[in-house]
């Protein structure tokens, strides 16, 4: 991702109602003989420069954008980036958008694992640095088991600058049969004791309807009974419901930007404000300034 001066991420995301009343076209192109062509504005909020293109639902009148037409109209946007160069921009997609590239296109939109933690990392510093000082508890969601070790890796890079204040790191995960979590994870939580004295905590998710393995893996997993809060980072793709009491201070942040888990957690605790870096990206592009 480029830093400072220059273009960082140029997010790809659906016309707006606001964007109709704008004026944007409903289509890329007002007669046959046009190219298709997405509208840029650039958005800077002082660390990055994002740039937000707007991508209507048609691609000619009423016709529906067929995937390959759309990706060539977003390669024709990074050419008329000025200065953009593929190590120094990455590139974004809202959920719609990857939904009308399909799978076979919008592999080569999504962005690259550096920069979702780099926006990952400022959405910490922003919203839960200074809650940390005060209560040192982070609670972490994993994922898949198979992306257990780039998990751990990047929840290690993400929490460097705060671990000398954190007091109780909570990590859920998925049990896989015949699987040793504490030799799985071993030389990621050897360095959380040797450098800071931090004993991780280890609890594996809960079926909801019973604890039998078969259930287990193919039934809803939640995080149990166990009381958690300050900071948490969910790397999942499903919503886990933790458990979270009224009195705990709380940041919810979803690494992998799951729209639906927004829904889930404002219908558990409201309170609790969802961060993602998909709805920080939304936010600056659609409202003109970093929320």
């Amino acid at each position: 991702m480029r830093r400072g001066k220059g273009v960082g991420v140029i997010y790809f995301y659906p016309v707006t109602e606001h964007d109709r009343q704008s004026k944007y076209l409903l289509a890329a192109k007002r007669y046959w003989f046009q190219e298709a062509v997405l509208k840029m504005g650039l958005h800077d909020d002082g660390e990055w420069q994002i740039t937000g293109c707007a991508v209507p639902p048609y691609y000619y009148r009423r016709r529906p954008w067929k995937p390959q037409m759309l990706s060539e109209a977003m390669e024709n946007v990074l050419r008329r980036v000025e200065g953009m160069t593929d190590d120094m921009t990455d590139t974004w997609l809202h959920p719609q958008i990857a939904a009308l590239l399909t799978e076979e296109y919008s592999r080569r939109w999504f962005p690259r694992e550096d920069s979702v933690k780099a926006i990952t990392g400022r959405l910490i510093d922003r919203y839960a640095g200074n809650m940390l000082k005060r209560n040192g508890e982070v609670t972490v969601l994993l994922g898949a088991p198979s992306d257990t070790e780039r998990q751990m890796g990047m929840l290690r890079e993400l929490l460097h600058p705060y671990l000398p204040r954190i007091n109780r790191l909570l990590i859920f995960y998925e049990e896989v049969a015949e699987t040793d979590i504490w030799m799985e994870l071993g030389s990621h939580l050897d360095e959380y004791y040797y450098e800071y004295g931090l004993v991780p905590q280890l609890e594996p998710y809960q079926n909801s309807h019973s604890g039998t393995q078969e259930c287990r893996t193919s039934g809803e997993l939640r995080c149990g009974k166990i009381t958690c809060g300050g900071l948490f980072l969910d790397y999942g793709t499903q919503f886990r419901y933790p458990k979270i009491l009224p009195e705990k201070e709380a940041v919810y942040i979803d690494v992998v930007s799951g729209e639906e888990k927004e829904r889930q957690l404002r219908r558990k605790t409201p309170r609790i404000p969802y961060i993602s870096p998909l709805k920080y990206l939304d936010t600056m592009v659609k409202n003109g300034y970093d929320g």
